[in-house]
């Protein structure tokens, strides 16, 4: 008999437990290569706030052209320095994360982040999930992000609570009754801290861009 669907917090709960689990060696063992293309955006961002700075200056009191800003070198150059930056290292995440998930599923029911939660991959019935399946399940998984997450957050929705990817490869995420362990919770939270956090940096570091193109384009005062 298949057991009640899983809640959403605590399927994000297992699957951050996991791409963490991925994502902190791929850090270690890509940071050589990663590093000169993270340093590659401090001069791109520059050319860039420059550029946005003289279209506005140029065009007060309007806005630039949304086309003639977009024809500018320094918004080319910055996206392909951002490009450059984050493409090549998210595919490898996405491709470990992937086989990570379709492997650990296929041997074991579940991963090591669904084991922590005690949770499983299983058929609509609840039963094994032929093997064949957990690699469609994974390949499916671009399709809930490429329709910007709603294709996750059918995973709310009762009663099957199966997200997009589910659905595609008849699978269901069963198992893990009651409320959200204490250290899950913690683990929830401590995201939710870093994300703050990271906003707070970028939106301090933006400021910091925009003072310093301030400087560079009107000289100083």
């Amino acid at each position: 008999m298949a057991e009640p669907p899983v809640s959403l917090p605590r399927r994000y709960a297992a699957w951050s437990l996991d791409a963490a689990l991925v994502a902190l060696p791929l850090l270690v063992a890509l940071h050589g290569s990663l590093r000169p293309r993270w340093r590659a955006l401090g001069p791109a961002l520059e050319g860039l706030t420059d550029a946005v700075l003289r279209a506005m200056l140029q065009t007060m009191p309007g806005l630039p052209s949304p086309a003639a800003l977009a024809a500018d070198p320094a918004v080319a150059a910055f996206a392909s320095a951002l490009g450059a930056a984050l493409l090549p290292a998210t595919a490898v995440f996405a491709c470990a994360l992937g086989a990570w998930g379709a492997g650990f599923e296929a041997w074991r029911g579940a991963t090591p982040g669904k084991r922590a939660l005690g949770l499983r991959v299983a058929d609509a019935q609840g039963g094994r999930l032929a093997g064949w399946r957990h690699p469609l399940r994974q390949v499916a998984g671009l399709a809930s992000w490429l329709t910007l997450n709603l294709g996750h957050l059918l995973a709310a929705v009762p009663p099957r609570r199966q997200a997009l990817h589910d659905r595609i490869a008849g699978a269901r995420v069963e198992g893990g009754g009651g409320p959200l362990p204490g250290w899950a919770r913690g683990w929830l939270w401590l995201q939710a801290a870093l994300a703050c956090a990271a906003l707070a940096w970028l939106a301090a570091r933006l400021q910091a861009e925009v003072d310093a193109s301030l400087l560079r384009v009107l000289g100083p005062s």
